[in-house]
């Protein structure tokens, strides 16, 4: 199975949802680990990239709000 591609500033759509009840996050720093933003709340998580590239359903795009 081919790896999946996502870039810094992406919104991706995880498999679980977040206790506020929004599935959509945004990627705020890439390396060997991964940190994303959720887009309900604002909290922050850093994930290994491995761990990342499981728990990720797909890709939705880049987020248009770049600050």
């Amino acid at each position: 199975m081919p790896e999946k591609q996502f870039e810094l500033n992406d919104v991706v759509e995880m498999k679980k949802q977040h206790p506020c009840g929004v599935n959509r996050w945004k990627i705020i720093r890439m390396g060997m680990d991964i940190r994303i933003k959720c887009m309900g709340c604002d909290h922050s998580v850093m994930l290994p990239r491995k761990d990342f590239a499981k728990k990720v359903k797909r890709v939705i795009g880049q987020d248009e709000r770049e600050q």
